[in-house]
């Protein structure tokens, strides 16, 4: 299958497994030694500017913001920077500007390198024929991938496949929205490595198993629920469509996976994760103030070998199959530079908490005896996160939570909870709302599929999720 580039008005970027984590690169508001109580609300202007534009531009105007995002994303930085760097002194600048640099961004384009070059070199190859009960099993499989491989790299890994098998029916746009509910999002909700908000958690703090141990139960319902109800609409649609057509694809090769080699250097990915939170040696470099321990060290250099070894092994017909280039990579340091300075000040002013600029919001997830509210939490951080990328959205809640990952594991952990819920939950609402959604789209579109648009798809989410989202407040974050 041809690329085609104007085909998804997503950007590159958004194309990447775990990308829009990048939001992590932002700064603590003490590393820029700022008062958030002491700041305008004008100072979030840049960061809501390039946050509006990176979500609608692609879909308003694609053309112009493919030849001119790293110009407005330039632009909306420079609206901040400078003004910061006057008002609050360069040294500050720099000083927040480092530890964004070292502390976070490193790290985390390391391992967005390390996912997006091995899930680039495994293709699933094969012809399967889709029934209700096969269909059901490749969902179940890529919402549990999901959680190790990332909602990208699962959704790219077996969405062909499963368009592939089910080309000899008439209609099997319910199939690819499932498959966006499930594999694209909330398969992805148990581990740092699954999306990109819970890997922002754990480089702030959260144990990299917080996540799987407190909200496995939401999870779990959602999956079996989301699994049920497809199986019975795929069935009863299989037999109303009645015979089906000429299958277009029965001599492709048997079943299998080429670039195999690629699965050993997963686990190594996840190794080298899990190590980087538990291997605890006290051995810290300061730079410039900003501690960069000896964990974290090694688990970049071991992310960058990864990396490398997946190039040299993977052979070059695996990686034209699965239509492999450098371009989002290349996109990323544009965009994302504009991100992780804006949100500094919006940082500082929710840690102000409710004495600060957004304290309405800060009061509307709050009970009136001044414990969080987790239900208010699960449903404010999911409803932005379905029209906003979910990364800054988690980010947004999680530091008017109070920002302190040892708190919120702790005393607060239905909080954190619901906050992760509804940041992974909730991006499969629209398309936008998540990174893979609109490039599945594209996917099926090419290959046949009649997708639903934008309020088509809505429909589909808000007659099946919603309900499902709303039961699962009554259950589990009363």
């Amino acid at each position: 299958m041809n690329p085609r580039p104007t085909t998804d008005p997503r950007p590159r970027w958004r194309r990447i497994p775990g990308l829009a984590a990048l939001l992590a690169l932002a700064a603590p508001a003490q590393a820029a030694g700022l008062d958030g109580s002491q700041l305008s609300v004008l100072w979030g202007v840049p960061f809501a500017g390039i946050l509006l534009s990176i979500a609608l531009w692609p879909l308003l105007a694609p053309r112009m913001w493919h030849h001119h995002f790293g110009k407005i994303a330039v632009g909306w930085a420079l609206a901040f920077f400078v003004p910061f760097a006057l008002v609050f002194g360069p040294g500050t600048a720099a000083a927040g500007l480092v530890h964004a640099l070292l502390a976070e961004y490193v790290p985390f384009i390391l391992l967005l390198t390390a996912l997006f070059t091995v899930s680039g070199g495994i293709h699933v190859r094969g012809n399967l024929h889709g029934t209700p009960l096969l269909n059901t099993g490749i969902l179940l499989a890529g919402g549990m991938l999901a959680s190790v491989m990332g909602t990208t790299g699962a959704s790219m890994l077996l969405i062909r496949p499963l368009i592939r098998a089910n080309d000899h029916r008439p209609g099997c746009a319910h199939v690819v929205v499932f498959f966006i509910f499930i594999v694209g999002n909330i398969g992805g909700s148990l581990t740092p490595l699954g999306d990109p908000p819970l890997f922002l958690g754990f480089l702030k703090g959260v144990d990299f198993f917080w996540t799987a141990r407190h909200i496995l139960p939401d999870t779990v319902f959602m999956m079996a629920a989301l699994l049920a109800l497809f199986f019975v609409l795929d069935t009863w649609l299989a037999r109303r469509q009645g015979a089906a057509r000429p299958d277009p694809t029965p001599d492709t090769p048997r079943f299998g996976f080429d670039g195999a080699a690629n699965f050993a250097l997963l686990a190594a990915v996840v190794g080298l994760v899990l190590m980087s939170g538990l291997w605890k040696p006290g051995i810290e470099f300061d730079v410039m103030g900003t501690p960069v321990g000896l964990p974290g060290l090694v688990r970049d250099a071991g992310l960058i070998a990864v990396t490398a070894a997946s190039l040299v092994l993977t052979p070059r017909r695996v990686h034209e199959a699965n239509q492999f280039g450098w371009g989002p990579m290349q996109e990323v340091a544009k965009l994302f530079a504009g991100i992780f300075l804006t949100i500094i000040p919006v940082i500082a002013m929710l840690q102000a908490g409710a004495q600060g600029p957004f304290g309405a919001v800060v009061r509307a997830v709050t009970r009136a005896d001044g414990t969080p509210d987790a239900a208010m939490y699960f449903w404010a951080t999911g409803l932005l996160s379905s029209f906003l990328d979910n990364a800054p959205t988690y980010l947004v809640f999680f530091n008017t939570a109070g920002g302190d990952a040892a708190e919120l594991m702790g005393p607060l952990a239905g909080t954190l909870a619901a906050i992760s819920a509804g940041a992974v939950f909730m991006g499969a609402n629209t398309y936008i709302g998540n990174a893979p959604n609109l490039m599945i789209k594209a996917i099926a579109e090419d290959r046949g599929v009649r997708m639903p648009g934008f309020f088509g798809y809505m429909a589909w989410s808000g007659a099946i999720l919603v309900p499902l989202f709303a039961a699962m407040t009554f259950l589990f974050l009363r």
